[in-house]
C-alpha cells in the first residue's frame, strides 16, 4: 500500500473535485481511496510507502496522444523549414534507422516524457527500413524498460515520390507487406485488458504518403481486430493544396470518404479545419491530438481547440516527434496549449483546468482508456504525478493549478504507473540517464555522419 498524504489533490473527475489538503491511498496498482484531509491513521500505519506531500500538487499522470520516438536521434535538423521541406530533408536520414538506433532514441524520448509527468504515451512509427530489424518491437521494449503505458501504432507509407507522394521510394513499403506486418503486430503485442501496459493501433502516415487502398484496408483490419486507428490530418496549408490537387477535396473529406471517422479514430494536429469540419469531428466522436509546440516550430498554425471542445470532440495533447519539438517535454504542451489558445481567442478561451483536463483525462479519452485512467478516482489505475510547488518559482502562487499550467515546470517529486514508481525525487529510477545520454550521442553521430 502507498499513501500520498496532505497534497492539494486535483482529481480531474467529471465534477472537477479538488481537495486543498487531501490524500490518496493506492493498493494493488489502483486507487483505493481519495478524499479530503489527512489519510486515516490505519492507512498511514499500514502503508509500505508513506509520502508526506505537503507543499505538493497531485494530479493524474499526463497522457501523450501523439509522438514519433525514433526522432530523438535527429533533433536540430531543418530548423527553419515548413513541414514538407523538413520531411524531405529528414526522410533520407530516417532511411538509415535500425533496431539499435530506434531502441536508444525511443528510450531517451520516453525517459524525457516520464521526467515531465507522462504516465501513458502513444507512438506513431512509420519508417521501416528493409534491413532495419524489428524497429517497432524496439519501441515496445523501450517502453517496458522505462515503465510507461504504451500505445504502439504501427505506421506505414506506400505512396512514394514516383507515384506522386512526398516520401522517397526507399522508405515506403508495398500494401501486402504492410497489412501482414500490421496483423502480426496486433497478434504479438496488443493487450485489450483494462490495465494493459501495451496496446497496438494501425496508423497509415498521412494523405501525402499513403494510398486510399492502404487507408481502407487498414481500417478494415483494425476494426476486425478491435484496435484503434490513427493518422496525421489537416496539419498544414501544403497538405490542403496536395489533397485538392490529387483528390479534389479537403483532407478531412478525403479521410471520411475512406471510413476514417468515429470513436475508434484520432487525428494528429487538426490545425486547418473549417467550422463545419469541427462540427463533423465532434458529431462523429473522432479524436484529435493537439501538438502546439510542433505546430509552432514548423509554422503550421494552431489547432482550433476551444471550437473542437465546444463541438464535444475528444481532444488530447501530443508532444510529436523530437525532430519537430526538440524539448520532448509533455508538460510544455500543457503550458503552450493554454497560452496559444488565449493568444488566439482571449483569456477565457482555455481555462487552466480545461488545459489540465486535455493533458490527462482528455488524452485518456482519445486513447480509449478513460474508464481506467486519466483521473484520480477510486478504482482507477494509480497513474499519478506529484509536483512540488513549495520552491521559490511557485511559492505564494494563489492557485496551485495555475502554478502548474502557467508557471514554470515544477519539480516532479513522484510519478507512478499502476502504483509502480518511475520517477522519485525528480529522478527517473528505471534507466541510467547518464549512460543513456552517451548512447543517444552515439546514435546521433551514426545517423548523421
Amino acid at each position: 500500500m502507498t499513501v500520498v498524504d496532505r497534497a492539494h489533490v486535483v482529481t480531474v473527475d467529471a465534477a472537477g473535485t479538488e481537495h486543498e489538503v487531501g490524500h490518496v491511498v493506492v493498493e494493488g496498482g489502483r486507487i483505493a481511496a481519495v478524499g479530503p484531509g489527512s489519510a486515516p491513521a490505519a492507512a498511514r500505519e499500514a502503508a509500505g510507502r508513506y509520502v508526506d506531500a505537503g507543499g505538493c500538487l497531485l494530479t493524474p499522470g499526463l497522457v501523450n496522444t501523439h509522438h514519433h520516438l525514433y526522432q530523438w536521434a535527429t533533433r536540430g535538423w531543418a530548423v527553419d523549414d515548413p513541414l514538407f521541406g523538413w520531411l524531405t530533408t529528414l526522410y533520407p536520414v530516417w532511411a538509415r534507422l535500425d533496431e539499435d538506433l530506434v531502441s536508444v532514441a525511443a528510450t531517451a524520448a520516453l525517459v524525457r516524457l516520464a521526467a515531465t509527468g507522462c504516465t501513458m504515451t502513444a507512438d506513431h512509427h512509420y519508417v521501416f527500413p528493409r534491413d532495419g530489424g524489428d524497429v517497432l518491437g524496439a519501441t515496445i521494449d523501450a517502453a517496458r524498460r522505462v515503465g510507461l503505458r504504451f500505445h504502439a501504432n504501427r505506421g506505414s507509407m506506400d505512396l512514394g515520390r514516383s507515384s506522386g507522394g512526398l516520401p522517397p521510394d526507399t522508405v515506403v513499403e508495398d500494401l501486402d507487406r504492410i497489412l501482414a506486418a500490421s496483423h502480426d503486430a496486433i497478434d504479438r503485442w496488443h493487450d485489450p485488458a483494462p490495465d494493459a501496459m501495451t496496446r497496438v493501433g494501425l496508423a497509415p502516415c498521412s494523405p501525402f504518403s499513403v494510398t486510399g487502398d492502404l487507408m481502407r484496408e487498414s481500417a478494415g483490419l483494425a476494426r476486425a481486430d478491435g484496435v484503434l486507428l490513427h493518422t496525421h490530418l489537416a496539419e498544414t496549408a501544403d497538405e490542403d493544396a496536395f489533397c485538392a490537387e490529387r483528390y479534389g477535396c479537403r483532407p478531412l473529406e478525403y479521410a471520411e470518404s475512406l471510413g476514417w471517422a468515429g470513436p475508434d479514430v484520432w487525428y494528429a494536429h487538426g490545425v486547418h479545419l473549417t467550422d463545419d469540419e469541427v462540427t463533423r469531428i465532434g458529431r462523429d466522436g473522432t479524436g484529435v491530438a493537439h501538438c502546439p509546440t510542433s505546430n509552432a516550430r514548423l509554422g503550421a498554425g494552431i489547432a482550433p481547440v476551444p471550437a473542437l471542445l465546444g463541438a464535444d470532440a475528444r481532444v488530447g495533447l501530443g508532444v510529436d516527434g523530437a525532430a519537430s519539438n526538440e524539448s520532448g517535454d509533455l508538460w510544455e504542451e500543457l503550458h503552450h496549449a493554454a497560452l496559444f489558445a488565449r493568444a488566439r481567442g482571449g483569456p477565457r478561451a482555455l481555462t487552466v483546468r480545461a488545459a489540465l483536463r486535455l493533458a490527462t483525462v482528455g488524452g485518456a479519452e482519445v486513447l480509449g482508456r478513460a474508464a481506467d485512467t486519466g483521473s484520480i478516482e477510486v478504482g482507477k489505475l494509480a497513474d499519478l504525478a506529484l509536483w512540488r510547488l513549495d520552491g521559490l518559482p511557485h511559492a505564494g502562487v494563489a492557485d496551485p493549478v495555475a502554478g502548474l499550467v502557467l508557471g514554470s515546470r515544477p519539480p516532479l517529486e513522484l510519478l507512478t504507473v499502476g502504483g509502480e514508481v518511475v520517477v522519485d525525487g525528480g529522478v527517473v529510477t528505471t534507466v541510467d540517464e547518464a549512460a543513456l545520454a552517451r548512447a543517444a550521442e552515439r546514435v546521433h553521430r551514426t545517423l548523421t555522419s
